[in-house]
């Protein structure tokens, strides 16, 4: 019996004629590493977002406040529907990436309109100058309310690009339709 390896290169028994009886790996799958690879990167950049929503939640109990039971509640869900999607995309459970997606954006939502409730977000942003003019004073629009305006945006498109790819990779993790 030959060694595996042969001076040439070539295996043991064949003349390279049987290249069309190999199997390719077909591009799905392919898109499907690449997809997962994507997600777990953008998993762990929301859970940073998070993180960030967690703690605007709680500053008003430094201030002796009560806390915003709606964004803690709504971060903490969000917490752990990106466990339950990161379990989904390392098995490759469609449905629970799809659960992800759905409770996932419930709980980003609410945590924006609760945050931008408690912090009168729409009033600053009408005193800032949405008629035309610009009414700036630091009282009452302070760099805090800008930097969480900034927080609510760039984590609502991120959210957005998140939920792009859920739908990329389950497109992908799908069977490919028979044409009848």
């Amino acid at each position: 019996m030959q060694q595996r390896k042969t001076p040439l290169g070539r295996p043991s028994g064949t003349d390279g004629s049987d290249y069309s009886y190999r199997m390719v790996v077909d591009s799905r799958y392919q898109l499907v590493a690449k997809g997962k690879q994507r997600l777990s990167r953008l998993f762990f950049i929301q859970g940073l977002f998070l993180l960030m929503g967690a703690i605007f939640a709680f500053l008003p109990v430094m201030k002796k406040d009560t806390p915003n039971k709606v964004a803690l509640s709504s971060a903490l869900v969000s917490f752990i529907s990106l466990a339950i999607a990161e379990i989904g995309r390392r098995r490759s459970r469609a449905s629970l990436l799809r659960f992800y997606s759905v409770i996932s954006s419930f709980a980003v939502v609410s945590l924006t309109i609760s945050l931008a409730k408690q912090y009168s977000l729409l009033k600053a942003i009408q005193d800032f100058g949405l008629k035309g003019t610009i009414k700036f004073d630091a009282d009452d629009f302070p760099g805090f309310q800008v930097g969480l305006l900034v927080y609510l945006f760039t984590q609502s498109l991120f959210k957005i690009v998140t939920i792009k790819a859920v739908a990329s990779l389950l497109y992908n993790m799908s069977p490919p339709k028979k044409a009848s």
